[in-house]
C-alpha cells in the first residue's frame, strides 16, 4: 500500500535529522584555538621594501638600532631582553613582545595604544628611549639615500618617500611574519601522532584550568585585554600601568593585552615585566593570580610540554642588501 506523501515527508525529515544529529555525534568537537595559515604576499615590491626598512639601522638616531634589534627574527621574534636596551643604552620601560603572529592582535603594543601595525611601526622611530629620531628626520635620512628611490617606485609607483609610506611598508612586511605548520597544528588538522600523551594531557588542562578563556583563536591569544591580577594582586616593581595609560580610566590600570602563546617557548622572558624565565613558572604564576588555582608541578609540566607544540615553522629571512649611503646622507648620531 502506498503511504500518503505527508508520512513519506515526515519518514524522510525524521530520516535526514537523525542522520545530522549521528554525523554531529560522530564529529570531532571545535576546537578553541585554530591553525595559522601560511602568509600569502600579493605585493611582493611592498614586502621586500618593508623588509628593507625593518632590517635598517638608519632609521634610527644612532644608526644602530633597527626593528629587529628589538623584534629579532632569529630569536622568536623578540630580544630575550626582560626590556629591551634603546639609544644611548637606555633600558625600555616593557617588555618587547613578540612581532610573530602580530597580524592577529586586537590591537599593537601591550596597552593596545596603536590600533593596527602600520600604527605601531611609526612609534619605535621616534621614541627618544628607542629609535631616538624624527620622523622627519628618518624620512630625510631616507630620501639621502639614492638607492630607496627605485624601491619606494617599484612599491608605490611612484619616488616619493614619507612617513605613511614607511610604515606602510614595514606593516606589509610584518604582516607575513606568521608561524605555520606547528606540532598542534599538524594535531588540529588531524594528525592524530603530532603530540604525545603529555602533550595532549596538557591540553585538556589547558582548558579545563580555563587558560583558554583568554588564549584562544589562531594566535592563542592576542585577541583581547584582560586584568592582570584577577584572582590575586600581581607583584611587580614595573611601573607600566597598562590599558589605564590610553583610556585615562582607573579601571583599566594593570588590563592589558592578552599575549599570543605562539611560539611561546621562543618568547621569554614573561609576562610585560619580564620578571619570569621558566615556562613552568610562567604558568604557575598565571594559574595563581587569573584564575585562583594552584598548578602543581606536574601539571604545570604538561601544559608547558602542550605550548612548545605551538612553536611553527619559522619565516624564512633573508637578510636584504641595504642600499648605501653616499656623501650627502646625514650621518648617524652614534652613543
Amino acid at each position: 500500500m502506498k503511504k500518503p506523501f505527508a508520512i513519506t515527508l515526515a519518514l524522510a525529515t525524521l530520516a535526514t535529522l537523525s542522520g545530522i544529529a549521528l554525523a554531529r555525534q560522530n564529529a570531532a568537537p571545535a576546537e578553541p584555538i585554530q591553525p595559522i595559515a601560511p602568509a600569502k604576499v600579493t605585493q611582493p615590491a611592498l614586502v621586500e621594501l618593508g623588509k628593507k626598512l625593518y632590517f635598517d639601522p638608519r632609521l634610527s638616531r644612532s644608526g644602530a638600532i633597527s626593528c629587529n634589534s628589538c623584534h629579532n627574527l632569529a630569536t622568536g621574534g623578540t630580544d630575550n631582553l626582560r626590556s629591551s636596551i634603546g639609544d644611548r643604552w637606555q633600558q625600555g620601560p616593557i617588555n618587547s613582545p613578540t612581532v610573530l603572529n602580530a597580524r592577529f592582535n586586537v590591537a599593537q603594543f601591550w596597552d593596545g595604544r596603536a590600533p593596527d601595525l602600520k600604527a605601531q611601526a611609526g612609534g619605535p622611530i621616534a621614541n627618544p628611549g628607542e629609535m631616538a629620531s624624527t620622523h622627519e628626520l628618518a624620512i630625510g635620512v631616507l630620501r639621502a639615500i639614492p638607492g630607496y628611490a627605485p624601491e619606494f617606485k617599484a612599491a608605490f609607483g611612484d619616488a616619493a618617500i614619507d612617513i605613511d609610506r614607511v610604515t606602510t611598508a614595514i606593516a606589509a612586511f610584518e604582516d607575513t611574519l606568521v608561524t605555520p605548520d606547528s606540532r598542534f597544528d599538524l594535531w588540529l588538522k588531524g594528525d592524530r601522532k603530532a603530540l604525545n600523551a603529555d602533550e595532549l594531557a596538557g591540553y585538556a588542562l589547558f582548558k579545563d584550568t580555563g587558560c583558554v578563556s583568554c588564549h584562544n583563536g589562531p594566535a592563542v591569544g592576542g585577541t583581547s585585554f584582560q586584568k592582570l591580577g584577577v584572582a590575586e594582586p600581581f607583584r611587580t616593581d614595573n611601573p607600566a600601568i597598562g590599558r589605564a595609560g590610553v583610556t585615562g580610566k582607573e579601571s583599566d590600570r594593570n588590563v592589558f593585552k592578552v599575549p599570543t602563546l605562539r611560539n611561546v617557548e621562543l618568547t621569554y622572558p614573561y609576562f610585560h615585566d619580564g620578571s619570569v624565565n621558566s615556562l613552568e613558572e610562567a604558568v604557575r604564576v598565571m594559574g595563581r593570580v587569573q584564575l585562583g588555582r594552584q598548578i602543581g608541578d606536574d601539571d604545570a609540566r604538561k601544559i608547558a610540554a602542550f605550548l612548545r607544540t605551538l612553536t611553527g615553522r619559522q619565516p624564512s629571512i633573508v637578510l636584504p642588501a641595504l642600499p648605501p649611503s653616499v656623501a650627502s646622507t646625514p650621518a648617524p648620531q652614534p652613543f
